[in-house]
């Protein structure tokens, strides 16, 4: 599956102007009562949280359960100081919560119990029944879980560039040309739509080019500006990036 990356893209997020990223000001922090700190980790939380949904689901868990169990892992998450611990050099947000809401499974499984929501603690706001009728339209296949949530991780970071490149399209009146050319973020051989769409929008063939040419090189910035958001190093990012292609062609 191509990313739709515009290959003359520049590389945003690079070493020499890498950017204080919602995931690095949490690791930099190294404690959520530092300023911003917490905010960015919940931006993060509630961004992501659906990968980590379908995790518990395929490990057999049912709705209400894994419901019980996702949110209980986010309030007992964000209300103590698990970031301290953070390694900054293993530091992409998708493998720590990974691995701390496997933790939280096996403390959660070894007391018989499961942590009641509230009770003092922080929660998300999680639109859980948006998550599970999302995750009855996951493919039926033998797939892991957590090959599912590498899967689901990929997509979900590839929808959050997607929102964000359509807000600065309709910040812009633009809409309409939005909605007319995202479908050729895909990369695809498309010399017959550009002859048929561009009288629709009343632009020239070559217009039209140079639309979907800037459509895509700005889909490519925001792709690795978000990826940035989510690791902790800018020599990352293209190793984060080649992962996210290996999991969605895999």
């Amino acid at each position: 599956m191509s990313l739709g990356i515009d290959q003359s893209s520049p590389s945003v997020g690079n070493a020499r102007c890498f950017p204080t990223t919602r995931w690095t000001m949490v690791l930099r922090a190294g404690e959520l009562e530092a300023e911003g700190a917490a905010a960015a980790l919940e931006q993060l939380c509630r961004a992501y949280w659906y990968p980590l949904y379908v995790y518990v689901r395929r490990r057999g868990h049912p709705p209400g359960e894994a419901e019980d169990l996702i949110q209980g892992f986010f309030a007992d998450f964000l209300a103590h100081d698990h970031v301290a611990s953070a390694d900054p050099r293993r530091g992409r947000l998708r493998s720590y919560l990974l691995g701390a809401l496997n933790h939280y499974l096996s403390d959660t499984r070894d007391r018989q119990c499961r942590l009641k929501r509230g009770g003092g603690r922080p929660t998300l706001s999680l639109d859980v029944a948006a998550g599970e009728a999302g995750y009855v339209h996951e493919p039926i296949d033998d797939l892991s879980p957590d090959r599912l949530f590498e899967r689901r991780w990929a997509l979900t970071l590839l929808n959050q560039v997607l929102e964000r490149l359509e807000a600065e399209y309709r910040s812009g009146d633009n809409a309409a040309l939005f909605s007319a050319i995202k479908g050729f973020l895909t990369g695809a051989d498309e010399s017959a739509s550009y002859a048929s769409l561009a009288p629709q929008l009343g632009r020239t063939e070559g217009a039209l080019r140079v639309a979907v040419h800037r459509l895509r090189r700005r889909y490519g910035e925001l792709l690795r500006d978000e990826i940035a958001h989510v690791v902790a190093d800018p020599t990352e990012i293209d190793e984060e990036l080649r992962h996210l292609t290996a999991v969605l062609s895999a």
